[in-house]
């Protein structure tokens, strides 16, 4: 089994998540006394969250690097960020690693294409929707039409995570909130709905939506076992 890094803490309540998936599907995989050989460094949020209210991305871009460099040393074999917004920083991090960096998007994107979407809804912090870095390698490698909310609901869907998912907060006039803003995307014509931040799951599950619902972290975690798990499952 290959051993996983993960740069986490943005937030820690993600990255349970990351941690029970990628344990979970192991025990699926090999039998339920294994579990996933990783090893995790976890920021400080309040820190990660100030600097990106700043605009500062170049200290995060050095910030995550130095952190998948340090995690490569300490004998990661590929790496996983886990959060969504922060793979701003991927190309910095590819430029000075020399093991794999599995990319969200693209694993995303190759979950939709496997699901036949042409048009989805993409969900995340203001800077994931906003920005074109996660629409772009989803248009451009897949071939898939992502659209965003309207600048009010994007605004709820940011302040719902950094107020209340980033803090474990579970609302259900949130969850209500988020179901009629992925509606009003059906009627546009998307046809699935991307949480492309990996605190939504923690309040949106698949039952909740009529359009096939994308879970980010699961995504990346079962696209992270696959990885560290080829070569053992090819020899069985």
């Amino acid at each position: 089994m290959k051993k996983i890094g993960l740069i986490g803490g943005i937030t820690w309540q993600s990255t349970q998540l990351y941690y029970q998936y990628l344990n979970t599907i192991v025990a699926e995989l090999l039998g339920d006394k294994h579990s996933c050989e990783c090893i995790l460094e976890s920021v400080n949020f309040a820190e990660i969250s100030a600097k990106q209210g700043k605009g500062e991305w170049n200290a995060l871009h050095q910030q995550m690097t130095e952190i998948a460099v340090r995690l490569e040393n300490a004998g990661a074999e590929i790496i996983l960020v886990c959060a969504n917004t922060m793979h701003l920083s991927a190309d910095s991090i590819k430029e000075k690693i020399n093991i794999p960096l599995l990319h969200i998007a693209e694993v995303t994107g190759k979950a939709l294409q496997e699901k036949g979407c042409q048009k989805v809804l993409l969900l995340g912090t203001k800077y994931t929707m906003e920005l074109d870095f996660y629409k772009d390698t989803i248009k451009n490698q897949f071939g898939i039409e992502v659209i965003i909310p309207s600048k009010e609901d994007r605004e709820v869907v940011h302040q719902v995570i950094y107020t209340e998912l980033a803090k474990g907060i579970i609302s259900e006039d949130s969850k209500k909130q988020y179901l009629e803003i992925i509606e009003k995307s059906e009627s546009e014509g998307a046809e699935g709905v991307i949480l492309g931040c990996t605190e939504i799951p923690l309040l949106i599950q698949p039952e909740d939506c009529d359009i096939p619902v994308f879970d980010t972290t699961k995504i990346h975690a079962q696209a992270a076992v696959s990885f560290a798990l080829e070569e053992m499952t090819q020899t069985k």
